[in-house]
């Protein structure tokens, strides 16, 4: 075999650990599934192992208690596998923790397709330490929701929790359509 033809087949690392990106951009979300594991951030890195064969993928889940989790690792490993990328291994990291900030804006915009609100950015404006109060202040009030269906922001909060923990449930003034709103943490 010329020694051209021989190095068109082998697949290097880099090219190997793009495809891995690409397979991973398209296992959806258990709970939210119009977005990917990607889309929402949970899928922080892919790397080669340490052994130089298989693949690390490295899994920040949404919160510590999420039912999800061990899914979402099932699905990760199986879609690798099934694109022939196995071996691969998956190392949970849980710090830093998960942010509604790692959400992509293709995912947020396939949250709102799919009728959910996205959450608004949280460490954008946010303080990087909070002041100590000594005395109660009054909190003003959190922005609107806009609604996902008619980009109303006369919504309002019917519930503090949707079909999941990270879900609020909602409901527009204006076309009077219930919506859920992904919270921002």
């Amino acid at each position: 075999m010329p020694a051209d033809l021989a190095t068109t087949e082998v697949e290097t690392a880099a090219q190997r650990l793009a495809r891995a990106w690409r397979v991973l951009a398209q296992v959806p979300d258990p709970e939210v599934p119009a977005v990917s594991v990607c889309d929402l951030g949970i899928v922080r890195d892919v790397l080669l192992a340490v052994d130089g064969q298989s693949l690390e993928v490295v899994l920040t889940p949404t919160y510590s208690g999420c039912p999800a989790t061990e899914l979402i690792e099932q699905n990760v490993l199986g879609a690798l596998r099934g694109a022939g990328l196995g071996p691969a291994q998956v190392r949970m990291q849980r710090s830093p923790a998960w942010t509604t900030d790692w959400i992509s804006d293709d995912g947020r915009r396939k949250m709102r397709e799919y009728g959910i609100a996205p959450p608004g950015r949280c460490g954008e404006s946010a303080p990087t330490e909070a002041p100590i109060r000594l005395v109660r202040r009054q909190v003003s009030a959190a922005p609107a929701v806009e609604c996902p269906r008619c980009n109303s922001t006369q919504t309002e909060r019917l519930s503090a929790f949707g079909s999941t923990a990270c879900k609020a449930l909602y409901r527009c003034i204006s076309c009077r359509e219930p919506f859920e709103h992904f919270k921002p943490i």
